[in-house]
């Protein structure tokens, strides 16, 4: 199927042929429930699908009452279909999208982008469909809401992007784009300015799976192969600008970061310094407090980021929730769980969405201690490592070599959502735990079953969470796993 040849009448048609290809168990109405049952899912779904038959499976198989509709993403994460070499699911067509482009799934509406060179954005991959205008009456017929997702993912072939992205430490364009550059700034509130007033929205989520450039510098991250440490972000004009009115020397910060770039592609070369990996990063820390500030810096933009878009929403239609999706690297590096203050996000923040997904994370868990094992640790075994990890995050997991092929418990989930609700202790803001079905993990590591799927989520909610997410897209869900959620909130149902 051409995209540039969908226009609503073909999709229509499309829908109805592809609306017999998802056989639904044969359960009867979903089971009423006053949680959020939430599920991420793109517009490619729909397309292949048939609208209607989408929302029957999501309602019927795993009681989903919220829509995170993915309008806005350059990246096959939340949109698309399954990720080329990965197996296909059983449902929607069995092919892969090799085409992918992304961006807008929506209709942009030109008043709204005044205020930034970034303009054209608008998603070729399905036409002219506008997915808003498509899903919207159909969910709000069955009493279900649509939450716009939307994330901070480009291309670099977008027309005027070079002047909105990041600079790494050489002063290089990076693929990243900058927060603290008013024209990146000004495309998203106007870019959800337009959603709000637009759409009929029941709510708003923008997610930043990014951090600074101290830990990208050392690999705490569970993202493979790591950052090269010469390739950090972000030092343009207007971070240093930032930097120096908050009394930052960027100078010394500059000369802070090449010193520590000195350190990691010696440590990861397998050269030990005299006194050890630890020490000597603490040398240089001591030395270049800036390494820090400039980490805090970074945070400190995202979070005027997050402001910025709650207040613009908040502007359009007071009562949109917003909220944020705080990335899986919280359950892993110290260094990034400290900077997500929830008490301080929950100044702007309705809800959060924090990722707990446990089948995956025995295989992400393992790479951070394999990437922040070549620096910061290098002087640790590996078990030693996880275990000390286990220790600052609170965690009692397997070990090294079986997490990979075991993944994190339901404990686990059970744990990061007790520690979530009690950072938003005495405040508004809802946590919604964010489970995993079927994200992709190596061949021979471990896999979403119906059981599992089921146990993470009675986890998320024994304890009092208001929500669950199922996560990352309904496009590469098997649906039987998709069914162990559904089994789960029938559970809840039954025993309340």
């Amino acid at each position: 199927m051409s995209g540039s040849d969908v226009n609503r009448r073909d999709f229509l048609k499309i829908a109805g042929a592809a609306s017999a290809a998802i056989a639904v168990p044969n359960s009867g109405r979903a089971a009423t429930t006053s949680k959020m049952i939430g599920i991420q899912v793109g517009a490619i779904s729909f397309v292949d699908e048939g609208t209607e038959k989408v929302l029957d499976v999501l309602q019927e198989r795993a009681n989903v009452n919220t829509l995170f509709l993915a309008v806005f993403t350059y990246g096959r994460g939340i949109a698309g279909r399954q990720i080329p070499g990965q197996p296909l699911p059983d449902h929607g067509k069995q092919e892969y999208d090799l085409n992918f482009h992304g961006g807008n799934f929506a209709t942009p509406h030109p008043q709204y982008y005044k205020n930034t060179v970034l303009k054209d954005t608008r998603a070729p991959d399905h036409g002219n469909l506008d997915i808003l205008a498509e899903v919207i009456p159909a969910a709000k017929k069955r009493g279900m809401k649509v939450i716009c997702w939307l994330e901070d993912v480009f291309r670099t072939d977008l027309p005027n992007i070079e002047k909105l992205q990041e600079r790494d430490l050489y002063g290089r364009n990076a693929e990243t784009l900058c927060v603290n550059n008013p024209d990146y700034r000004n495309f998203l509130t106007g870019l959800v300015e337009d959603y709000t007033r637009s759409y009929d929205i029941d709510g708003l989520m923008w997610g930043s799976e990014r951090q600074g450039a101290l830990s990208d510098s050392l690999g705490a991250t569970h993202d493979t192969p790591p950052i090269d440490p010469g390739r950090v972000t972000c030092f343009c004009e207007f971070c240093r600008s930032r930097a120096k009115a908050g009394g930052i020397n960027v100078e010394r910060a500059k000369q802070g970061f090449l010193e520590l770039e000195k350190y990691v592609r010696s440590t990861r070369g397998g050269k030990r310094p005299t006194d050890g990996y630890y020490v000597q990063f603490w040398r240089l820390l001591l030395r270049y407090p800036e390494l820090a500030a400039w980490e805090m810096l970074w945070t400190d933009s995202l979070r005027e980021t997050y402001a910025a878009i709650y207040k613009t929403v908040k502007g359009a239609k007071e009562t949109v929730p917003v909220g944020w999706h705080i990335w899986h690297n919280n359950s892993f590096n110290p260094i990034y769980r400290a900077e997500q203050d929830l008490q301080e996000l929950s100044k702007y923040s309705d809800f959060i969405k924090v990722v707990m997904y446990n089948n995956c994370g025995g295989e992400r868990m393992a790479l951070y201690a394999d990437n922040i094992g070549s620096t910061l640790y290098g002087d640790l075994s590996k078990q030693a490592l996880i275990d000390m990890n286990y220790s600052f995050m609170g965690l009692k997991e397997s070990s090294y070599d079986q997490i990979p092929r075991v993944g994190l418990s339901a404990d686990y989930v059970y744990r990061e959502k007790n520690r979530a609700l009690a950072g938003v202790a005495g405040t508004r803001t809802q946590i919604w735990p964010c489970i995993d079905i079927d994200i992709p993990t190596e061949a021979d590591h471990s896999k979403c079953t119906p059981q599992s799927v089921k146990e993470a989520v009675l986890a998320a909610f024994r304890g009092g969470a208001p929500g669950v997410l199922l996560s990352r897209k309904y496009s590469e869900m098997r649906l039987a796993n998709l069914s162990g959620a559904g089994e789960a909130i029938r559970e809840l149902k039954l025993s309340s």
